[in-house]
């Protein structure tokens, strides 16, 4: 006689399934993170939340992904200069940059030496600029942003003296400003920086993006300016 016959045993569902309790749908994501489903689905565009989509269209979210964006204890976000966002870091960034514009565009036509200066303000731009965004009192962050303005308007300035447009300026301080954003975003991610501290480190940077975008046109301005007072005055004599 035979043994009773045992019930079929259930399929194992695979590793890392949409039903898995590791992975959660949009609107758990968005109470564990306290914000809305739209912000948890442009986060999720951007890149900056890894989610995979079921055959259904449902978007499926890693729990340890999502708490990794959870507030920490720590009064204030770590230092961008610690995290790895280094002048060599930027540096390849912006020569991946240029080698997709054919170097750059205009800059291209510059000889070796008015290239280089270039350069080496975006080098002393970048320098200033992060260590604005990393300091920890008000004071040294006003300081901070004062030598990268200046280092702004020189740049304006120098544009304008080799005979660049306004157009041709500006298109070279969002080169600068680009990747910029996109590797402070990237370190600040690789880093565990939390949701509050990376949406922190984004409005900080834009707003002093903003305002060296307008040291930069100044710069070029007054270099024009002074160009065409100094063209009347001879004439006069």
């Amino acid at each position: 006689m035979s043994g009773p016959t045992r019930p079929p045993r259930s399929p194992r569902r695979a590793r890392g399934a949409p039903s898995d309790p590791q992975w959660l749908g949009l609107g758990e994501a968005s109470r564990i993170l306290g914000v809305s489903a739209a912000t948890i689905r442009r986060w999720s565009d951007a890149g900056r939340l890894h989610a995979f989509t079921t055959p259904g269209g449902h978007r499926r979210f890693s729990r340890s992904a999502l708490e990794l964006l959870l507030p920490t204890d720590r009064e204030r976000r770590p230092a961008l200069a610690v995290a790895g966002l280094t002048n060599d870091r930027l540096a390849r960034a912006y020569r991946r940059t240029t080698a997709q514009t054919a170097e750059g565009g205009w800059i291209a036509a510059l000889d070796p030496t008015d290239r280089l200066a270039f350069r080496e303000l975006g080098r002393r731009l970048a320098i200033a600029l992060i260590a604005h965004l990393d300091a920890g009192d008000p004071e040294t962050r006003a300081h901070e942003l004062s030598e990268a303005t200046a280092v702004a308007v020189d740049y304006g300035r120098r544009g304008a003296e080799l005979g660049l447009s306004m157009s041709d300026a500006v298109e070279g301080f969002l080169a600068f400003r680009r990747p910029f954003l996109a590797e402070a975003a990237a370190v600040a991610r690789r880093r565990g920086f939390d949701a509050a501290e990376v949406a922190g480190l984004h409005d900080d940077a834009d707003r002093a993006l903003d305002r060296l975008l307008v040291a930069t046109m100044s710069g070029h301005s007054i270099r024009r300016v002074t160009a065409r007072r100094c063209r009347r005055k001879v004439v006069v004599e």
